[in-house]
């Protein structure tokens, strides 16, 4: 067994090893390629995890996750490897698992971005929102503060410089920690707040955050709604123009049998769905059933609440963001997506109550100090860090400290690390077994007379989820059908070689491939029936032939994400 630990964060090169120890020890489960090479030419990992012995991951159902699409976001990274280890490590031990590998197919992506995951784990972390490719310049700003570690101790914190007209003052209720000064409120000592660093062309007197160089934001790279840089920044020059998301894109485009996704990122604590740019009320119903269904076991089995992106989860309440993972997942491939934001450092210091991006703009400094006393316990004090004195080399005497965000916020301090993903594994392994299934119902042969046998076939669709997946997709015809296909044993349907031919002389009735409904699961139906309820065998496909020689033949239902189901019959 791969030897892996879960209180650390894996950098490329100790990633792609574990990756390659995986196939190593389980190469009936696991498989590995690279779906391209980064931006810095790092190959992009899928790990596809699937019972071989059962069939081909291409010919199931299957479930994508992918993660650390933004560099800091490491965890997420995390959150696939644990879930990589379940699976392979509780195989033939826990039913679940085990159905979901003999049934199912998951394509996993540790890190979608290993340029910038590679700044971030750094000794010195480099911090940028995604790619280290330059954008929208390669040029360097020339002003500004830049964020440094000043006095070598391996964290970069808050500077807090005394100014008359600064907005903070020293709270009363704990002289540790900085509190908003109130409107009119005058005579006091007050502090400007920066983060710790270093001006570029400083002229004594103009502070402001230095531009970064790399300013993509390649969740803002898919084609879904894509905008230019003047309407939503770091969205690139065109759709999928950086290589990370063309891979991930032609990737899932490749594979149409997904049928699910979740994108891990930190941090918020909470599972987002689509739509980001519209309201509920602007996608179909039955979808928006559905998607409350799934989100609701998800906040039952991982404590994490589901939200909307667009009514629950803007940064700015008059703006929408666009050209995003799961909008595009489900606009574009008609399937259920979702973001998961790991690790909520207000939730593990008791605050429940909360709106989690208007919390960073406004709440009651009580939940400050509930801050506090959870870094003060559970952290060791580490995350709130008391302020001390510090010469600047620019600004003269100033004091250092405030919190450690890389540590308490960006992601869960390595001791927590696997007890926050561990549950996030278990939900996607439940949306898999929900994906739709293609199998045999009935196979009969009946002979009709002399030289004659009707042949018989019926599927069915025994996962919760129709096999269209979702009302989007049935609205766009993104995928066809039930597909029933008949040859004689030994000789495979050739459509060319057919071409300006007749039917083969041993097909009387039917057609050698025919494209039958969609077929439900039972996602639909209501929560109890009240006399005039119905189920329609809706969930049934049947195809039949009628054939005039005798011998072998081959039979198959396909459906680009339930699954194939193979028969042969003899006569």
């Amino acid at each position: 067994m791969p030897v892996i630990a879960f209180d650390r964060y894996y950098r490329y090169h100790d990633l792609t090893a574990l990756l390659r120890a995986y196939v190593s020890e389980y190469p009936d489960l696991v498989s590995l390629e690279s779906i391209g090479t980064s931006h810095e030419g790092r190959d992009i990992w899928l790990v596809t995890v699937t019972q071989s012995q059962t069939g081909p991951s291409q010919e199931k159902p299957a479930f994508w996750c992918d993660g650390n699409i933004h560099a800091s976001e490491v965890s997420a990274s995390t959150a696939i490897l644990h879930l990589i280890h379940k699976l392979c490590t509780r195989y033939g031990q826990d039913e679940a698992i085990t159905r979901a590998l003999d049934t199912r197919a998951f394509y996993l992506v540790p890190r979608l971005n290993p340029d910038g995951a590679e700044w971030a784990l750094e000794d010195v972390p480099r911090i940028v929102r995604s790619s280290t490719r330059p954008y929208p310049y390669d040029e360097d700003d020339f002003y500004g503060i830049e964020r440094q570690d000043l006095d070598g101790d391996g964290r970069i914190l808050s500077m807090r410089i005394p100014d008359p007209n600064g907005p903070w003052k020293i709270a009363e209720e704990e002289p540790r920690m900085l509190k908003r000064r109130e409107p009119g409120e005058s005579g006091g000592q007050y502090y400007r707040l920066l983060p710790e660093g270093l001006f570029h062309h400083f002229d004594g007197l103009t502070m402001r955050g230095r531009k970064i160089k790399e300013g993509l934001d390649m969740n803002r790279n898919f084609p879904s709604a894509w905008r230019l840089e003047s309407e939503q920044h770091g969205a690139g020059p065109f759709p999928t123009s950086e290589p990370e998301i063309r891979a991930c894109v032609d990737a899932v485009c490749k594979r149409p049998n997904i049928c699910g996704a979740v994108t891990f990122h930190t941090f918020s604590g909470v599972h987002l769905r689509p739509p980001s740019r519209m309201p509920d009320d602007d996608i179909p119903a039955e979808d928006l059933w559905a998607y409350k269904a799934i989100g609701e076991k998800g906040h039952t089995m991982t404590g994490y609440p589901a939200i909307s992106n667009y009514h629950e989860f803007r940064y700015h309440p008059k703006e929408v963001i666009t050209g995003v993972f799961d909008d595009w997942m489900y606009e574009h491939r008609g399937v259920f997506a979702w973001t998961t934001e790991i690790w909520s450092p207000q939730r593990q210091a008791g605050i429940t109550d909360y709106k989690y991006i208007d919390w960073f703009r406004d709440h009651p400094f009580e939940d400050d100090l509930k801050m506090l006393a959870w870094s003060d316990e559970k952290l060791d004090g580490k995350g709130y860090v008391d302020w001390y004195a510090f010469e600047h080399p620019q600004l003269g005497p100033v004091e250092l400290g405030g919190w450690d965000p890389h540590l308490a916020f960006r992601n869960p301090p390595p001791q927590y690390l696997e007890a926050e993903v561990d549950p996030l594994g278990d939900w996607v392994i439940w949306q898999a077994l929900a994906s739709p299934k293609l199998e045999l119902r009935e196979l009969e042969a009946e002979k009709l007379g002399e030289g004659a046998w009707r042949i018989r076939f019926a599927v069915q669709n025994t996962g919760w989820l129709p096999t269209n997946v979702s009302k989007m997709a049935e609205q766009k015809k993104l995928c066809r059908g039930v597909v029933g296909e008949i040859s004689r044993a030994g000789e495979p349907l050739d459509p060319t070689s057919t071409r300006g031919r007749s039917a083969p002389a041993w097909l009387r009735g039917g057609k050698l491939r025919e494209t039958g409904p969609q077929l439900v699961g039972w996602s639909h139906v209501s929560v109890s029936g009240f006399g005039w309820h119905a189920d329609p065998t809706d969930d049934i496909a049947v195809f039949e032939w009628v054939v005039t020689q005798p011998g072998a033949y081959e039979v198959i239902a396909k459906h680009d994400r339930a699954g194939v189901v193979r028969q042969s019959v003899t006569l």
